[in-house]
């Protein structure tokens, strides 16, 4: 039974006592083993249910295989149980059911991203029970419970839910703890009832990150096997949560995975007797010892190797001893001894193949690397020629480059071949089919060329490339009581002061569309109970807000389209720069409204003192002080990465707010919850982007200015990309690889997808104003 984001404290601390009763009595009479299993990052729902399964320790790029899935292949218990004929039932989570597509004899999957559903989701999985339960035709029944996660994730640790959901949970497990007892009565063997958690929840209600709180969770372990005295509680012992793959298969008589670096938990055959105990333990022990073999070529040195060999030859002296039957007194003390030094090997052997586990594709590392700094390289050579009077950039290729480039390619392929024939571990780009990876060299050997052209015109022209210092940006967290009455006049306030500053370049139509949508925030707020208003009296009219949120789409969509539609009749018909200007303004005000709409009720002052700044730099600083273009675009990227940070973005994935991306759906749509998702995360950079276009658009000749800003763009968030995947590669080994650099890899990832459409976008306005400004020369 794994129940979502089961925080140890929400079972082993006061929460526990109060709102799961029946759990604690299991432990306080002796009938459960309580451990405090740690999950290593990224502690999300896929890496850690493959952790559970295989007893491996998945890499960071399963943060992203989250959101879909892939079969998976490594070998882990539930393909082991199959494999030995065991009937294997599952409900709950449909991530079980990707990863294991043809496991289950009977299943019924749910979602698990639509956040806003913390009831029907458990309930779902509940309807099965009884029938289950009296059925004997199953050997493993598997149930995932996501309704704790979700609440989590709408209102965090803290809120009332909580304490209902651990009740119905512990409700759950009462349920069917008394029926596997009833069964045992007539079967010839105790069951296991396993209860557990995937990862923690952390302060703010997320996961994904390493905090304590996100790390560590509940495993119990209950069974009439288990032989302890009534009122002999002992704390929770620290475990890893990868020592459960172990412990099952140790269970199931089935194979420990082969790559699992796990040590079964030993209280489970405690009460065996002392010649399985030391059979069992032998057998973990060489399963883990033959992984080291394999993974580390000096294995005999390792201390966990040695301390194996050291093992074997006692559990040996024990078995002679026992084969001549000896003096019990003599084999008990032996077999002891023995039984210590198995689990100080296990430990050992589990902790250096611990650390070995982050195996690294250095070959495709390098090239995706070397791919980043030629373009950096080529964009920093012609900061010169992009940021002149004509704009532009032109990287011409010589028949020398050319000559270049063929030789380049053909000695990157015949060094790709050498690779890739010669490694024995899997590499991304070898896997790739050979049209791919030549199309990825040849990628490597223009862009090469591209670099050495430009620098050789350089030269020949005797320009010097002009340096551009930048300074970080950085920002600070808002913080926002649980006061409702207060946010509630903050919220209207931040509401109204954002209609005053975006609705005086809007169209009439548009300003109209703002007003109504703003209102709909705050109604949409208050449907939700976030905000109080007159028409709530008490917190039974409650909702989702789906029709309030789909009602502010409306405004959303008409607003952008009335922008879109000025655009377009600006080019077409050559209307002039008004026209176009007030059709991007519009733009602008949706984009803004889906920001309102999407940012929690104590974000919205940021988004005003965002919206403040733009007009005091635009009327005070930028037009009275004629700034250049590549000035203000510079400041404007700086103060879109500054707000990005002000709305309460990290680099912890943690602070990814996943519930706006489900703001007025009533079920898990994948494409708009991603989109939502993404555009709330990285609001601060696309308003301030959408307000440079706007800013440009004003000025006569707002072409090469647009290239230009353009040009900016690209540039600034190719510095640090470059910068950080090289630190990275380098870094790789590092104490935080996994808990700091790989989460803010992934952000600066999406942070240059986010660039590269905005880039697009300046390309297209940039394009619509030259094809407007032909059509008037046309018609003159």
């Amino acid at each position: 039974m794994l129940i979502d984001a089961l925080r140890d404290d929400f079972v082993f601390g006061s929460k526990g006592v109060k709102f799961m009763p029946y759990t604690t009595s299991l432990v306080e009479k002796g009938a459960a083993h309580s451990f405090v299993a740690e999950a290593k990052p990224p502690t999300v729902t896929m890496p850690r249910i493959k952790a559970l399964m295989t007893g491996s320790l998945p890499g960071f790029v399963d943060v992203v295989r989250n959101l879909n899935s892939p079969a998976l292949l490594e070998d882990n218990v539930v393909t082991q149980a199959k494999a030995a004929g065991k009937r294997i039932i599952f409900y709950g989570d449909e991530t079980w059911v990707k990863l294991f597509p043809k496991h289950f004899v009977e299943y019924d999957g749910t979602t698990s991203f639509f956040v806003s559903d913390y009831t029907e989701v458990d309930n779902n999985v509940t309807r099965h029970l009884d029938k289950v339960l009296k059925r004997g035709d199953w050997d493993v029944l598997i149930l995932h419970y996501l309704g704790l996660d979700h609440i989590g994730h709408i209102s965090g640790p803290s809120s009332p839910l909580i304490g209902r959901k651990l009740s119905e949970m512990d409700s759950i497990l009462m349920r069917i703890h008394t029926s596997l007892l009833s069964e045992e009565r007539e079967a010839l063997s105790p069951s296991l009832l396993v209860l557990c958690g995937d990862h923690g929840m952390s302060e703010s209600g997320g996961h994904g990150a390493s905090s304590l709180e996100e790390v560590n969770t509940a495993l119990l372990l209950t069974s009439s096997a288990f032989e302890r005295k009534p009122g002999e509680v002992r704390p929770p012992e620290r475990v890893q949560q990868t020592d459960l793959a172990a412990t099952l298969a140790v269970g199931l008589g089935l194979p420990i995975p082969q790559h699992s670096v796990g040590r079964f938990l030993f209280p489970v055959v405690q009460g065996r007797a002392l010649r399985e105990q030391l059979r069992l333990l032998h057998l973990n022990a060489v399963q883990l010892s033959r992984l080291l073999q394999v993974r580390v070529p000096g294995y005999k040195r390792e201390h966990g190797f040695e301390q194996f060999k050291i093992s074997e030859r006692l559990h040996g002296n024990w078995v002679r001893l026992y084969l001549e039957e000896n003096n019990a007194e003599i084999l008990l003390n032996m077999g002891a001894k023995a039984r210590k030094q198995y689990l100080y090997t296990l430990k050992a052997l589990s902790q250096a193949l611990s650390s070995q586990e982050a195996q690294y594709d250095i070959y495709s590392m390098v090239v995706g690397t070397v791919v980043v700094l030629e373009v950096l390289a080529l964009l920093l050579l012609s900061v010169p020629q992009a940021l002149g009077a004509t704009a532009k950039l032109e990287v011409p290729l010589s028949p020398v480059c050319s000559l270049l480039f063929y030789v380049m390619f053909l000695l990157l392929w015949a060094m790709h071949m050498v690779v890739c024939t010669s490694t024995e571990s899997s590499c991304y780009l070898c896997s790739l089919a050979w049209p791919m990876a030549g199309g990825v060299l040849a990628l490597v050997s223009a862009l090469l060329c591209g670099v050495l052209s430009t620098l050789t015109r350089m030269c020949l022209r005797g320009k010097l490339l002009r340096r551009v210092r930048l300074a970080p940006a950085d920002g600070t967290h808002l913080f926002v009581s649980d006061h409702q009455a207060e946010l509630s006049v903050l919220a209207a306030l931040s509401l109204l002061a954002i209609f005053a500053l975006v609705q005086s370049r809007c169209s009439s139509v548009a300003k109209g569309a703002l007003a109504l949508g703003l209102l709909g925030v705050y109604c949409y707020r208050a449907a939700t109970g976030h905000v109080l208003s007159p028409w709530q009296q008490d917190n039974k009219d409650v909702s989702r807000g789906i029709i309030e949120a789909r009602f502010v789409y409306v405004f959303v969509l008409g607003i952008l389209f009335t922008g879109i539609k000025d655009m377009l009749k600006s080019q077409v018909l050559a209307a002039g720069i008004p026209v176009k200007t007030v059709g991007l303004w519009d733009v602008y005000s949706g984009l803004v409204l889906l920001t309102a709409l999407l940012f929690r009720p104590h974000n919205l002052p940021v988004l005003v003192c965002s919206l403040l700044i733009q007009t005091v730099m635009t009327k005070f600083i930028w037009r009275p002080l004629r700034h250049g273009a590549a000035e203000v675009t510079v400041m404007h990227y700086w103060f879109g990465q500054a707000f990005f940070y002000f709305q309460g973005n990290s680099n912890n994935i943690a602070t990814v707010d996943i519930s706006a991306g489900f703001v007025g759906l009533n079920t898990y749509v994948e494409v708009p919850a991603m989109f939502l998702t993404a555009f709330a995360t990285y609001a601060g950079p696309v308003l301030w982007a959408s307000h440079l276009v706007n800013f440009l658009s004003w000025e006569p000749n707002s072409g090469p200015a647009l290239r230009r800003a353009c040009f900016c763009y690209a540039l600034l968030s190719s510095v640090p990309v470059s910068a950080y995947v090289v630190l990275v590669t380098a870094l790789r080994y590092h104490l935080f690889i996994w808990s700091v650099f790989s989460p803010k890899l992934l952000y600066v990832g999406m942070h240059l997808l986010v660039t590269a459409a905005l880039c697009l976008g300046f390309t297209a306005v940039d394009r619509a104003g030259a094809k407007a400004d032909a059509g008037k020369v046309a018609h003159c």
